[in-house]
């Protein structure tokens, strides 16, 4: 097999575990081990993984320079080697842990200016990447890692000459987060920019179909390739002999994640009969802005005498989430916002462990592939908290239902198959042909 040079531009998530780049990051390590060389250039901040990181000490379009040429003329003329002090990786995780905002209700106008590319505030920062990837890297292939990206087709497409990939991954949320004019400035200049795009690639069929509506273009132009696992570390849970049902989160805690949805399941479980005792345990990345939805929950908790049965536990790290998913008896997904990823649904069934999801996004497709776990009303409470009740009285189906998870991951959901699809979709935009290939991670077959 002819070994592709692939630059994978990643956006990075200021300082927070990020869906995309726990995928980005996962997906680069995977097509290594298949015997490519893979750049992970991270854009705006450093990434943060929870696996061995594999991204380049290294950030294009650092936030500080995209902030300020976004504000002040000046900083669109500056000299490239000041700019690269101020893309220093270590200046901008200060910085960042100080005041980045990812919030799209602050930053409609630079998102816009973003998009349109060689055209916008940043364009001095297209040309840096692009004369880059040119002398320096010469790649086969560009993949973009999300299509608020796309602004930098063109551009890189005309200096370097090879075909552009970009992945569609939950943007829609963010896009329909931005204040007038920006909303309908973004989606416009997102429709055009979109056709310098040879492909798209999407973790499943649902959020293929969304993309394609929002950039008016045929879904035949999106690829599903599904998110696979690293699975080391993931293991089957112990037998649970404590007596006691625990219930798990495992997401950002923000309002459209939906916790308090599943704290008021759990207020109506917990005055129920018949029912072993109950846990709810929370964990994930808290940023500034949400801090007091979450006081608000844990005042909630307390008032309903629930405060010893709710705990949260932070923002985890690999061994701690493992550790953590390993704890429940099933893991909720109670979002509020339709859900284009499902992340922490695999990370449970790689860990046997049933789930209980809402009726929207990609759950029914994803629990339709695999029959792990049970699906509830969205934005419903109480249609939450009886399926949370039929899987604590019924332990033996319960256990089948992770089983079934455990085994899908391992055969369909793994990192190095996600590799394969993204490799044979590389050889199918170059017009090559892709020769056979065989899976390499451990324990997979």
């Amino acid at each position: 097999m002819k070994k592709l040079k692939i630059a994978y531009i990643a956006a990075g998530a200021a300082g927070m575990y990020c869906g995309n780049c726990l995928h980005d990051n996962t997906l680069a390590r995977a097509l290594r081990r298949q015997g490519q060389d893979v750049l992970l250039v991270p854009t705006y901040t450093p990434i943060k993984t929870d696996e061995e990181d594999v991204s380049l000490h290294r950030v294009f379009f650092g936030g500080i320079n995209v902030y300020l040429q976004q504000k002040l003329s000046i900083f669109r003329h500056t000299p490239w080697f000041l700019d690269r002090l101020l893309d220093s990786p270590a200046l901008i995780d200060s910085m960042t842990r100080m005041s980045m905002s990812v919030n799209p209700e602050d930053l409609g106008d630079l998102t816009v200016s973003m998009l349109q590319g060689d055209e916008g505030k940043q364009a001095k920062e297209v040309e840096k990447l692009a004369y880059w990837l040119k002398n320096e890297v010469q790649p086969d292939i560009i993949h973009l890692s999300n299509v608020l990206l796309v602004g930098l087709a063109r551009r890189l497409q005309e200096q370097v000459g090879v075909p552009i990939v970009s992945t569609v991954s939950g943007e829609d949320m963010f896009l329909d987060g931005l204040h007038e004019p920006f909303r309908s400035q973004a989606a416009q200049i997102l429709q055009d920019r979109a056709k310098d795009v040879q492909r798209f690639v999407s973790l499943n069929q649902y959020f293929a179909n969304i993309m394609a509506q929002r950039m008016n273009i045929s879904v035949d132009r999106i690829e599903v390739v599904p998110h696979g696992l690293d699975l080391e570390g993931h293991a089957k849970r112990q037998p649970n002999t404590s007596g006691e049902f625990t219930i798990g989160y495992l997401a950002r805690i923000a309002p459209e994640k939906g916790l308090h949805l599943l704290l008021e399941a759990f207020k109506l479980l917990s005055a129920e009969s018949g029912l072993p005792p109950l846990k709810l345990k929370a964990a994930g990345y808290l940023g500034k802005a949400n801090r007091h939805y979450l006081e608000e929950i844990q005042q909630h908790a307390k008032e309903w005498g629930l405060a010893g049965r709710f705990e949260y536990l932070g923002e985890v790290d690999r061994a701690t989430k493992i550790e953590f998913v390993q704890s429940l008896d099933c893991l909720v997904m109670p979002t509020i916002y339709p859900e284009s990823k499902g992340l922490p649904v695999l990370e449970a069934w790689a860990n046997a462990v049933p789930v209980v999801v809402p009726r929207h996004g990609t759950f029914p497709e994803l629990l339709e592939d695999v029959a792990g776990g049970v699906m509830c009303e969205e934005n419903d409470p109480r249609s939450m908290a009886d399926q949370i009740k039929h899987l604590a009285l019924n332990p033996t189906l319960a256990q089948q239902l992770g089983d079934t998870g455990f085994e899908a991951v391992r055969h369909r959901y793994h990192a190095d198959h996600m590799a394969l699809n993204t490799l044979a979709l590389y050889h199918k935009v170059l017009d090559m042909e892709l020769p056979a290939a065989t899976l390499t991670a451990p324990g997979v077959r």
